[in-house]
């Protein structure tokens, strides 16, 4: 198996969408590991991508990084793309698969910018070291 994660990035909002990804490159490197990267339009594919991704004979991966930001609008929108999008992830994770969620759910671009910065919150990065951290777990019960 290789020793590598999948980075599945929501590229809806393309600055954040960077500074989430190069906070988790950072963390991956640093813990050892390699990474591929994807994107994908917006949160509510990223679970799907995950999943084709696991399916794959090309590809094995240790585990997934859910990356992307949903910023509430005028409409009810953001309700449905924030549960479904963390209910995808955690119905994969239940699956077996070891996922972090760096999904960003925020009220505006402010906010989103205070959990993406990687001087600051490095939500990223923080998803990163959660699916090392479940990709561990499940090795050790392997």
């Amino acid at each position: 198996m290789d020793k590598k994660f999948l980075i599945v990035e929501a590229s809806f909002y393309t600055e954040l969408a960077a500074a989430q990804k190069q906070g988790a490159i950072d963390a991956i490197e640093e813990a050892g590991f390699g990474y591929d990267t994807i994107d994908v339009p917006g949160a509510l594919e990223i679970p799907a991508a995950i999943l084709f991704a696991s399916q794959s004979k090309q590809h094995s991966y240790l585990g997934y990084v859910a990356l992307g930001c949903v910023i509430r609008g005028e409409t009810t929108h953001y309700e449905t793309v924030c549960a479904e999008s963390a209910r995808g992830l955690m119905a994969l994770s239940l699956q077996g698969l070891a996922v972090g969620n760096g999904i960003l759910t925020v009220e505006n671009e402010e906010q989103a910018w205070a959990r993406a910065d990687m001087s600051r919150k490095n939500k990223g990065g923080e998803a990163a070291i959660a699916a090392i951290i479940m990709a561990r777990i499940k090795s050790d019960f392997s």
